[in-house]
């Protein structure tokens, strides 16, 4: 007889996830956490009154595995305006979601962005990927994402004006080759539902999961060594035995325990956080895009105007995403992010106060478009969970931690 019956090793989204799922079926387990915090990627760090992010990060409402398991009302979202404001010469258009929005329709089929068929050609896109569901869309064999917006007959204007920076920002790659079945999954989520931030940070995500769970069942800071069949060995010497184990676990740690040797490639990003007096947008809730890839800046955006809890009363926080800055020194990094807002804001930009800068080298696993989460069970007792396993989001990531508790379970 096993000590417990499932043994859950990782706190990230997709452990937590299988732990809630677990916990609801009545299945005991133990769910071990090798750092003091949990939440994996999804972090959220308070530096001086600031909330800060772990890189830009966005909760999409209209996620199916979201929706199953998080109180949208306890987490209080606050949204981002749909759509974006695109810089273009020396000012911004704004492309808005004119399904949201119908008087929308008219400025945006005039508006700059692209050709008045390419804005008849989105919302035919938009209509079929209505009728479709989530888990259709993903499961579509696929081509890269530009080679299917060049297939649908999409211009090139519109592609580097709207669809490269705007998708960039999600799949952290510039060149568009992540696969099509996640740019129409993708695109389905941000024209259904609405992109939002808990009111105190996206680490309220994990928070709330962690608080879903009896305190008995969890234990942080626990390494573990190695897996010898059922029994776990960890880094104090001490062992533990379980009838099912699970590697929620980040892909490279994965790998170790299991002795695998597996490629892998991840996008990056790299994000500065400002502080600052007033807010440059205005009180303007849109994502900023800059389609001028000559430039370091990406996007930007000020998350004090989506929650005002991101920056201390009377201040404001200004997050700011690059491209590629590898060639680039940290303090080069800032000078140019710096230089190149003052042609969009003005000199009001040098007052800014650098909070922090984050290097993200491996944000996010790249998807072509291929990999399926069928291989979940590795092992007899021993299986896996990881948005690595299907593809590259919070969604992905509850599914694969639902889906293995449900295994798990039997």
């Amino acid at each position: 007889m096993h000590d417990i019956p499932v043994i859950i090793i990782g706190g990230g989204v997709s452990g937590l996830t299988c732990a809630n799922y677990l916990h609801k079926k009545g299945v005991g387990f133990l769910l071990l956490e090798a750092s003091e915090e949990f939440g994996g990627r999804v972090k959220t760090a308070s530096i001086d009154g600031y909330l800060l992010d772990r890189g830009f990060q966005v909760l999409q409402t209209n996620y199916p595995e979201a929706k199953k398991l998080l109180d949208y009302e306890t987490l209080n979202l606050k949204t981002f305006k749909s759509g974006a404001k695109i810089r273009k010469g020396d000012g911004f258009m704004t492309m808005q979601n004119p399904f949201r929005n119908p008087l929308a329709f008219i400025p945006m089929a005039f508006s700059s962005v692209g050709s008045f068929v390419d804005k008849l050609k989105i919302a035919k896109l938009i209509g079929e990927v209505k009728l479709a569901s989530s888990e259709e869309l993903i499961s579509e064999e696929a081509t890269t994402t530009y080679e299917y917006l060049k297939s649908y007959g999409f211009s090139e204007k519109i592609i580097n004006t709207f669809f490269r920076p705007f998708f960039a920002g999600v799949f952290l790659e510039e060149e568009l080759t992540t696969g099509s079945n996640f740019f129409r999954f993708t695109f389905k989520q941000f024209f259904e539902g609405n992109a939002a931030v808990p009111e105190n940070g996206m680490q309220e995500i994990p928070s709330q999961l962690l608080n879903n769970l009896p305190a008995s069942s969890i234990r942080k800071n626990v390494t573990v060594e190695s897996i010898e069949n059922n029994v776990i060995k960890l880094s104090d010497g001490t062992s533990l035995s379980a009838g099912k184990i699970v590697l929620a676990t980040n892909p490279e740690a994965t790998d170790k325990i299991l002795n695998l040797q597996t490629e892998r490639v991840y996008n990056s990003t790299t994000c500065l956080y400002f502080s600052a007096d007033f807010s440059p947008m205005a009180g303007k809730k849109y994502l900023m895009l800059n389609p001028n890839r000559r430039q370091l800046v990406h996007h930007m955006c000020v998350p004090s105007d989506v929650s005002a809890a991101y920056a201390p009363a009377g201040k404001t926080l200004i997050s700011v995403t690059l491209r590629d800055a590898k060639g680039l020194s940290k303090i080069k990094q800032v000078e140019q992010t710096k230089r190149e807002l003052n042609e969009w804001f003005g000199s009001s930009v040098n007052a800014w106060r650098l909070l922090e800068h984050q290097e993200i080298p491996q944000a996010v696993s790249f998807y072509d478009g291929t990999t399926k989460s069928t291989d979940y069970q590795v092992a007899e007792n021993i299986y896996r969970c990881g948005d690595y396993l299907a593809y590259p989001s919070l969604n992905a990531a509850m599914k694969t931690g639902r889906e293995v508790a449900e295994l798990v379970a039997g």
